[in-house]
């Protein structure tokens, strides 16, 4: 059984900063590529960011130059440090990773944490 667990959301005001944590658990042979997604009331579930096991990145435009990933492969676990905060930056905020449990790569999700921008 594997698990995501995010923290670290809440409420911030326009320009602050907040950084979300994604620890993952369980029977882990190894981890490949880990993001972060969003979804905004009323809109579809959208990637925010990604980093590969080898430390590539990947950014959607709205959040380039203010998002940063990151990654501690020791600990499992992502980061988004998230900069310049905007209120169309809020949102649920998932994490996701490809895991690979023994042979075989599955996609696993966080349960969500909820980021509220305050204008």
């Amino acid at each position: 059984q594997v698990q995501l667990v995010e923290s670290g959301g809440g409420l911030v005001q326009a320009g602050g900063s907040l950084r979300l944590s994604c620890a993952a658990s369980g029977s882990i042979f190894s981890i490949n590529t880990m993001g972060w997604y969003r979804q905004a009331p009323g809109k579809q579930r959208e990637s925010v960011a990604s980093i590969t096991s080898g430390g590539s990145t990947n950014y959607a435009d709205s959040v380039k130059d203010r998002f940063t990933i990151s990654r501690d492969n020791a600990k499992n676990t992502v980061y988004l440090q998230m900069n310049s905060l905007k209120p169309e930056d809020t949102a649920v905020y998932y994490c996701n990773a490809e895991i690979t449990v023994i042979a075989i790569p599955y996609d696993y999700w966080g349960q969500g944490t909820q980021v509220t921008v305050s204008s």
